[in-house]
């Protein structure tokens, strides 16, 4: 016993019946024509038939196979089937279900509707392409208005003398006048197309006796539109939403959308693969936000039957999909490629929580690939970056690479990167800048820092650095004493330097206080190693504070920040650390200690002490606090030092070193 017969001379009925078929609901299939069958195709859990029935045969069917549901999806204009089947219904008291369209839906985005000839004129005289009419000779007058009309329209009309002498009249002739008695087959029509290659097709909303399911066959499959005069009746019904809605529940079939994250590219048509158009024409549901909305909403034609949900953000959106569950086919567009700086990855987590939801991604043509191209780089040893809503210390990834690219979040970057680049002495580099890309005002520059320092970007901006000299990195902790601006400010040698660093086991994001900096000998080597994350580089002394900016600027360390004061104090305000070295207290080692636990429970804190006095007030602060037992190390280094003709070794001050972490417990007040 099958549990639906459906009626499908639709898009939406032939939907409908993929839909049951795949979730296990026996459906028995009815459409009008042989070629309506193929395009249903063959499924399991489902019977197709191309028989025309009559009011008699319908109701024979219902009696025999006893449905529990019966689903109208047949065309507006085939009245007569719609009435034979309410009435076998009726006779059967068999449920019916009338699917209905929505106003102002097109069937496909082929199908166009107005009111009169005079008005499928107008809408003729905006369009391009061959037109095949189908109307007859009555209203022909009217369509002599479209500009070209003696060479774009080919006239169908009856083979009497008569009609055949007004046509000429009104400038129809030739292999431009058609006169044939129907009727028209699907296949005659589709000839009459092609050898026309017509791209419209003009007819009246004649019915299943008029001739109509041929010609939007035909129209299909020669590829041309359809142009109808005369709208379908109101009817009562559920459009194809609540239907499908309703068979859902009806069923209990899972909800089981298919979910596309699309990249559109830049935001053109013309950016996005064919694979991110099919997805947007496919879709009954388009979100996303701005501009890459628009883009697919443009992808999906402009007749798509899409609804549009304008949004962003990932919550949102899934938010939006559950309680909306008649979706099936959704597309969220994402600017660029969801794989290359998106919200896709988000996105991906939220919607795969979701077991029974088919999501996938589809690529896009990113801004790098699409604007490097432009500037005939290849961009395979390119550092990329994107500058939205964080800070990137570009000066330095600009420094020690020979591309970067980086996404612009604002119009002032470019100018403010210049002077600090400037600020810094890279001024060799070449900056070019590309503005609203793919778009019909796209703007590409090129040139050096200096010719940017007044510099505004449209907000849709990136940017590529070109850095002739990149300064090679330093491997691990091996830079040499001498290489440092160094002043009379003390500072921690080469080796005690590695040996401390080590110890802070710093990973590339790391959040680091350089407490006592000196002259920024470990700060500048923790920006090195913590290269995407930032360091804090705290000192009281305005000497001290002045060899650190030096050195900042001689190795282009933009990710130290400087903090001038003593600490606790001075760090009161700052983000919390993940590792903290210790190299001068000022008598406040305790304090110090609570300040950066409370701020990070479980910190990794090293600490460098020469005098056995403060080795003392830090073992015995250690153990008070709520971190692990310290990993303790003496360091003493000789350098060798020549006397005449000897070398002597001349012992350096012996160093203690205590590494420990945070256990996570909160710190005792005093």
């Amino acid at each position: 016993m099958y549990k639906v017969f459906l009626f499908a001379g639709t898009t939406e009925g032939r939907e409908l019946a993929g839909f049951l078929s795949r979730a296990g609901v026996e459906v028995f299939v009815f459409t009008a024509t042989e070629y309506g069958k193929s395009l249903i195709g063959e499924a399991e859990n489902m019977v197709l038939s191309y028989e025309r029935l009559s009011a008699e045969k319908m109701e024979e069917q219902i009696r025999t196979e006893k449905p529990d549901l019966v689903v109208d999806a047949t065309h507006p204009y085939a009245e007569l089937v719609t009435e034979n089947i309410r009435s076998a219904c009726i006779h059967t008291h068999t449920e019916l279900i009338r699917l209905v369209r929505d106003e102002g839906t097109w069937d496909g985005g082929d199908i166009t509707y107005v009111s009169s000839a005079k008005e499928a004129a107008e809408f003729l005289s905006r369009t391009e392409g061959n037109v095949l009419l189908t109307t007859g000779s009555k209203d022909l007058a009217e369509f002599t208005a479209v500009p070209g009309y003696e060479e774009r329209i080919y006239a169908r009309v009856l083979s009497l003398p008569d009609v055949a002498k007004s046509c000429a009249g009104l400038g129809f002739r030739g292999s431009r006048l058609i006169c044939m008695q129907g009727p028209f087959s699907k296949e005659l029509n589709t000839a009459m197309l092609r050898q026309y290659d017509c791209k419209w097709m003009v007819t009246k909303a004649s019915g299943m006796e008029g001739g109509f399911p041929e010609k939007l066959e035909a129209a299909r499959e020669a590829g041309a539109k359809l142009l109808i005069i005369g709208r379908p009746k109101k009817e009562e019904g559920l459009n194809f939403k609540e239907c499908r809605k309703m068979l859902r529940e009806r069923f209990q079939i899972p909800y089981r959308p298919e979910i596309t994250l699309a990249g559109v590219g830049m935001g053109s048509i013309e950016m996005m693969t064919g694979e991110a158009v099919r997805a947007c024409q496919n879709a009954d549901l388009l979100i996303g936000a701005g501009r890459v909305l628009e883009a697919a909403e443009k992808a999906a034609g402009n007749a798509h039957k899409a609804e549009l949900y304008k949004e962003y953000k990932s919550e949102e959106i899934f938010s939006f999909i559950k309680s909306h569950p008649f979706y099936y086919h959704i597309v969220i567009a994402m600017s660029g490629d969801p794989g290359f700086y998106s919200g896709a990855k988000k996105l991906y987590g939220l919607l795969s929580s979701e077991k029974e939801w088919n999501v996938k991604a589809v690529s896009g043509i990113s801004s790098l690939s699409y604007f490097m191209a432009k500037l005939h780089l290849s961009w395979e040893d390119a550092v990329m970056v994107s500058c939205h809503g964080q800070k990137t210390h570009l000066v330095q990834k600009i420094a020690s690479s020979r591309k970067v690219f980086a996404i612009l979040g604002t119009g002032t970057e470019v100018g403010e990167l210049a002077k600090e680049l400037l600020q810094y002495g890279l001024d060799d580099v070449i900056f070019h800048t590309g503005e609203r890309l793919s778009y019909p005002d796209e703007k590409i520059r090129s040139g050096l820092p200096q010719e940017f320092l007044c510099c505004r970007t449209d907000a849709l901006s990136v940017l590529c650095v070109e850095n002739p000299r990149p300064r090679k990195r330093f491997a691990l902790h091996s830079l040499q004493d001498d290489l440092f601006v160094r002043g009379k400010v003390p500072m921690t040698k080469q080796e005690v330097r590695s040996i401390t660093l080590s110890k802070l086991k710093l990973l590339k994001d790391a959040v680091c206080y350089d407490i006592g900096a000196g002259t920024g000998s470990v700060s500048i080597e923790m920006a090195e190693k913590a290269y995407e994350g930032r360091v804090y580089a705290v000192e009281k002394k305005l000497e001290a504070a002045d060899l650190i900016r030096q050195n900042r600027r001689k190795f282009c360390m933009d990710s130290i920040h400087i903090v001038e004061g003593t600490a606790p104090e001075a760090i009161k305000r700052l983000e919390p650390p993940t590792h903290v070295f210790i190299g001068g207290t000022s008598g406040n080692l305790t304090e110090i200690l609570h300040s950066v636990l409370k701020k990070n429970p479980r910190v990794r804190i090293v600490m460098n002490c020469i005098t056995l006095e403060t080795l003392t007030e830090a073992v015995k602060a250690f153990q008070t606090l709520p971190v692990t037992e310290p990993d303790i190390v003496n360091v003493t280094v000789s350098r060798a030092k020549k006397a005449g003709s000897y070398h002597l070794m001349m012992g350096e001050n012996p160093v203690y070193i205590l590494a420990c972490s945070g256990t996570g417990e909160a710190c005792r007040e005093d």
